[in-house]
């Protein structure tokens, strides 16, 4: 879905400018995204099968939750709404620990330029997986997985997402570091 977002500079600052996401990923504008983390506290985490009408990286298992941040759209409450839309779960601001913005420019073979801030979450999911609803052309499937996927790097590229630049070692670290 298409929809409008902040430009940023390179450095990850207000441009004061917006554009349509496309726009942002035919041109390489800078823009931001969450991605929030759910674990539970037996060391699981909840993986999202991207759909498989997904332009970038169809039916490969990610983060569990990831979005653009709207025009004029808080960081917390742009979490919170992804969370809702994709997965289907009601979480509150509390809820999420901030843990990192990392900076990614990534040209993916389609030709989509996504350079992006991305704000990191982790949150703990208290919710039976049972009970969670996906976003119809968003996620095909969720589950759990114990957390030392993130540290499979055979899994990473053909099964997951790529990992880019150490980024599941960082996740792996930051959610032991609170188990």
């Amino acid at each position: 879905m298409d929809e409008l977002i902040d430009i940023l500079t390179p450095e990850g600052k207000p441009t004061d400018r917006t554009a349509l996401k496309s726009e942002a990923h035919q041109k390489g504008l800078y823009h931001a995204t969450i991605h929030v983390w759910l674990y539970t506290n037996d060391k699981k985490i909840l993986l999202q099968k991207r759909a498989a009408v997904k332009k970038v990286f169809p039916n490969h298992w990610d983060v569990s939750v990831a979005g653009h941040i709207g025009a004029g759209e808080n960081i917390e409450l742009a979490a919170i709404r992804e969370v809702k839309e994709e997965i289907g779960l009601t979480i509150l601001e509390m809820d999420l620990t901030k843990i990192g913005l990392r900076k990614d420019e990534i040209v993916h073979p389609n030709g989509i330029l996504d350079n992006e801030f991305k704000h990191i979450f982790l949150c703990e999911l208290t919710e039976e997986i049972s009970n969670l609803t996906m976003q119809d052309g968003e996620v095909d499937d969720l589950q759990l997985f114990d957390i030392s996927i993130l540290k499979d790097t055979t899994k990473h590229g053909s099964f997951m997402v790529p990992n880019f630049r150490k980024y599941y070692d960082f996740i792996y670290d930051k959610i032991n570091t609170i188990l």
